[in-house]
């Protein structure tokens, strides 16, 4: 994927060092309309000063834009906020940790890469289920239900099996179905490649797709009661010696690569 220099840019607007920037969403999933916006998601480095004073600084960053009609939203959280995230069972920042989509990174993030293959854990799949369940919702609200949200629930779930099975932390559709072979999946894509945001399914094809939600669902049950992966994250003393190092040295540029 060729970057836009635009992602660059914003990047580069920040002010505080960022460990990494990349691209979630859509483009990650392997899925984007023509008209999708660009989510962005990284870390960002708060000095010393703005941890142990009285006014701390923003664990979270929020900046959306518009240029040359790129629109792009940019979510970053203060390297503390992440490596707590990271020691959850959340999938969420596993994903923005590991996409190939770099728009920015350092040696730290590589580092970090290294640390974060231990906190993937069997209980990961709660947030998975917990996450299709959600959007499943959401689409029995629609009418006429459209691919995208379609498309959400069937990523969700395959990411949840395939890392219960693997420890691997895969977001990408197509890259998902090339192990999965689900025949229904490439014609999915195709048709939310082609079409806008709002492109849509007929209703007569969701008693199919509830099928398919509903075994799936059970798939990653049951992939997490086999899976050989630990019930807790490892890795905090190796968390916690990165993110002091990091602290230190974004304040007095020793080294921290910003």
């Amino acid at each position: 994927m060729n970057l836009h220099p635009r992602l660059r840019e914003v990047v580069k607007e920040q002010k505080f060092p960022m460990v990494f920037v990349t691209i979630s969403g859509a483009h990650l999933y392997g899925f984007p309309s023509p008209d999708s916006d660009y989510d962005l998601r990284g870390v960002h480095v708060l000095p010393v000063s703005d941890v142990v004073g009285l006014d701390t600084g923003t664990e979270t960053i929020e900046v959306s834009k518009n240029r040359e009609n790129i629109e792009l939203d940019l979510v970053t959280h203060d390297i503390k906020k992440f490596f707590k995230l990271l020691l959850k069972k959340n999938g969420y920042v596993l994903e923005q940790l590991y996409s190939p989509l770099v728009v920015h990174s350092t040696p730290e993030h590589d580092e970090l890469k290294a640390i974060a293959k231990g906190c993937v854990t069997r209980y990961h799949s709660h947030h998975y289920l917990g996450f299709a369940e959600t959007e499943w919702k959401l689409l029995n609200k629609e009418s006429p239900t459209r691919i995208k949200p379609l498309l959400y629930v069937y990523r969700v779930l395959l990411t949840g099996i395939h890392m219960m099975r693997t420890g691997e932390v895969e977001a990408n559709l197509h890259t998902l179905n090339s192990f999965f072979k689900l025949t229904y999946i490439p014609g999915l894509i195709a048709r939310k490649l082609e079409a806008s945001e709002k492109g849509t399914i007929q209703d007569a094809d969701m008693a199919f797709h509830q099928k398919e939600y509903e075994r799936l669902r059970s798939v990653l049950e049951q992939a997490s009661l086999e899976s050989k992966l630990p019930e807790r994250a490892t890795g905090t003393e190796a968390l916690n010696e990165l993110l002091i190092r990091i602290r230190l040295h974004s304040t007095t540029g020793s080294g921290f690569s910003s």
